[in-house]
């Protein structure tokens, strides 16, 4: 046997060992966690213990052939998930050393999100759950992005949340694991879908340095070299004095200067414009100012009503359009005026994937709340409000916002 074998098994052996005696601590002094992450796109699990330590995980992401069909068609995720789910959860367990029987419990999503694909990862759990006698916990996807971050520092209750993704676009008070007020949220589609449309419209699949990336990401990334005061789009409900969210009106906004663009250039539709990073720069720009507006004023509610701390408030932004760096900035701006702590989850966190699932099943876990019995019978929701609506007190309570200067280098 040669020295390199004999190494590579010696490693081998040692990491076994070193798993073993480190599932053999947990798993008599704390409880696993497995969550199963299926509401749109990712196929995530993840197994963590109550302290937060995530002892494996599991990812599939379908971002690739949802580029190539020029966006996310249900049918096709949910086969993806049906081809994909067995084999992730596999590979969490295997890669934590945990075996299901060790499990406490199983947390998976089922709601909101994508009808065909929260059924999924519903079906394939309940089914988990029965055969190994676990208990299962339903899971807010909303309530699990806003508590991530807990799991990566200290962050006690209340804090407010801005949660910002391809699906959802939302204020709320965190006051409790399953405890929210609901100050605003989209009246239409969410913030991350309107930059990966106008993604779509630009043709941005089609340039060099975009292909392999998401809509948003593409944005972003293009931003950086454009000049966002080329084109200038009306921030959407100027005059609604609420903390409501509404993207449409601007996506139409910006695809009618496309189109004229396109005139004026002489290119088709599906053609790439000479002023395509300009698009993406006044794009990010305008989508920025429409968070930071509506986030300014629920800080200021929230300040007003004593919703929040007096001492070291803490806003939490989190959901995958927070790994936009642009539009972070433009809410430290905000935070940094209103004396409100800003914390952002890493990038990886950010997105959905099955760790924040299982981290949301440990919170519940802790506090008893939410755990079924394996053998009870659970619906997936493909619309689910996060907490008690409070949108119409913001909108009465009428509160005009100062002037901020959004100056950000890109």
């Amino acid at each position: 046997m040669s020295p390199v074998f004999q190494n590579q098994m010696f490693a081998r052996k040692l990491r076994t060992l070193s798993r073993c005696l480190h599932v053999g601590h947990t798993s008599l002094g704390s409880r696993l966690v497995l969550g199963i992450e299926t509401s749109c796109d990712d196929t995530g699990a993840a197994v963590l213990d109550d302290t937060g330590a995530i002892l494996g995980e599991s990812l599939h992401s379908q971002k690739e052939v949802h580029l190539r069909t020029g966006g996310i068609i249900p049918t096709v995720a949910q086969q993806l998930h049906r081809e994909n789910i067995e084999r992730v959860v596999h590979e969490a367990l295997q890669r934590s050393g945990v075996e299901p029987g060790q499990l406490s419990a199983v947390a998976t999503t089922v709601k909101p999100g994508l009808a065909l694909s929260l059924s999924v990862g519903l079906q394939f759990s309940q089914r988990f759950v029965r055969q190994h006698n676990k208990p299962f916990i339903p899971i807010h996807h909303m309530e699990a992005h806003a508590l991530t971050v807990r799991m990566l520092q200290e962050v006690p209750f209340p804090f407010l949340v801005l949660l910002v993704s391809g699906g959802h676009t939302l204020l709320a008070v965190a006051r409790g694991v399953d405890d929210f007020l609901l100050l605003g949220y989209s009246q239409d589609e969410a913030a991350g879908d309107t930059l990966d449309k106008v993604a779509r419209r630009l043709s941005l699949i089609k340039h060099p340095q975009c292909a392999t990336l998401s809509g948003g990401q593409a944005i972003e990334l293009l931003a950086k070299e454009g000049d966002r005061s080329r084109f200038s789009f009306r921030t959407p409900m100027g005059q609604t004095p609420d903390c409501c969210f509404s993207f449409a009106g601007l996506r139409n906004q910006i695809s009618m200067t496309i189109l004229k663009k396109e005139a004026e250039e002489g290119v088709e539709q599906g053609s790439l414009l000479s002023c395509v990073n300009d698009f993406a720069a006044a794009t990010q720009h305008s989508v920025a100012a429409h968070l930071a507006k509506r986030t300014h004023r629920a800080i200021l509610f929230c300040q007003s009503n004593g919703l929040l701390p007096s001492h070291d408030p803490t806003l939490v932004m989190s959901g995958g359009v927070a790994s936009n760096q642009y539009i972070r900035k433009a809410i430290s701006i905000v935070t940094d005026l209103t004396g409100v702590h800003l914390i952002c989850p890493p990038p990886k966190f950010c997105t959905d994937n099955g760790v924040m699932i299982a981290w949301n099943g440990v919170e519940r876990l802790r506090e008893g709340m939410g755990i079924l019995a394996p053998d009870v019978d659970v619906t997936y929701e493909p619309k689910a409000p996060l907490g008690r609506d409070l949108a119409g007190e913001v909108l009465a309570a009428a509160i005009k916002l100062p002037p901020v200067r959004l100056k950000i280098q890109n």
